[in-house]
């Protein structure tokens, strides 16, 4: 962790309490003159930090950008997701960088963060539309012991991990429609997005892209997408702060992950199906020039979507879009 994480992280605990320059100093084993350079520095990045005789150091306002230090700053213990935390101003894709990664042999875990995405995707080729410094474009490297079928596990551990992270920091009650959306109502909130390495036995790496539309409102979106996409400022009225909801987001990845490497994977699907709108639904899926047909019934131990079809049969979906009903109608969606 950095000298401005550190810092920040001790101001984020003290809250209205202050410290003392040289309390930092003594903490961080630095000078009082290294503190108060690197206070200085917080500041041009938009922290206003307040220095008084009386109470020390306060933090009274952070900015509305994704840092990396902040973010680092905000963590509670984690184990694996976010020991390292990449922000940048704009990329092409976000699980292109985070792919590179897992190429050069980088620790699982890491985090990449953009605030603009000039060639954001989703699934089945499509575009995820995402102004500026309004959402949160985020993907992370993994490196887990599993299978290449049971990869499918860690888009049902991004979504439940957004949803938990929504419910943690708003008033809000999220869905999850199979496989990758996360939903309020009709509006989507958040897509994820899958893609991995893997030879026949093994996942060499993943990575978990997610999508989520926090402080955009109905013009950020363009005309096509205003009856199907959402953002949580358009549900409660109120501006999100996005550091505190990305930080919340990597600490429930982290914890659910957590999970599957301790073998509880059924623990996360349990609160998967819970969360679900799709289960229990008269569905059509469509993958490639395939349809099924038939009722969402849930998912079996690699996260595939069981359904059961007119004739009896339990049909295993890894992939494909899904709409409600049997007319295998297809709807736009924002993309992951």
């Amino acid at each position: 962790m950095t000298s401005d994480a550190k810092i920040l992280r001790e101001l984020y605990r003290v809250g209205d309490g202050g410290i003392s320059g040289a309390l930092l100093a003594e903490r961080m084993e630095v000078s009082r003159a290294a503190i108060w350079a690197r206070i200085e520095e917080l500041r041009k990045l938009g922290f206003e930090i307040e220095a008084s005789p009386h109470h020390g150091y306060r933090l009274l306002q952070s900015p509305d950008l994704l840092i990396g230090d902040d973010l680092m700053a905000r963590l509670n213990s984690v184990q694996t997701i976010g020991r390292q935390i990449q922000v940048f101003r704009e990329t092409a894709s976000t699980n292109e960088l985070a792919e590179r990664l897992g190429r050069d042999g980088v620790d699982e875990g890491a985090v990449v963060i953009s605030e603009f995405q000039t060639k954001g995707r989703g699934r089945l080729g499509r575009r995820w539309v995402s102004p500026g410094g309004k959402g949160l474009l985020m993907s992370v490297l993994l490196r887990p012991a599993l299978r290449p079928p049971e990869a499918t596990r860690l888009t049902a551990l991004g979504a439940i991990a957004v949803v938990r992270a929504i419910e943690r920091c708003t008033a809000l009650r999220p869905s999850i429609k199979w496989p990758n959306d996360v939903m309020l109502g009709s509006g989507k909130l958040a897509g994820i997005l899958t893609e991995m390495n893997a030879e026949t036995d093994r996942v060499r790496y993943l990575i978990l892209g997610i999508g989520l539309n926090l402080n955009q409102t109905e013009p950020d979106f363009p005309p096509e997408l205003h009856d199907i996409s959402s953002s949580l400022k358009m549900e409660t009225g109120e501006t999100v702060d996005r550091a505190i909801l990305t930080a919340a987001v990597i600490e429930e990845l982290d914890r659910y992950y957590g999970k599957i490497q301790a073998g509880a994977f059924s623990d996360v699907a349990a609160e998967w199906q819970q969360s679900c709108s799709t289960l229990g639904c008269q569905v059509s899926v469509r993958f490639g020039e395939g349809l099924v047909c038939g009722l969402a019934e849930g998912i079996d131990d690699d996260g595939a979507l069981l359904v059961r079809t007119a004739s009896g049969i339990v049909q295993r979906i890894t992939g494909g879009d899904v709409s409600l009903g049997n007319s295998g109608d297809r709807s736009a969606t924002q993309g992951l």
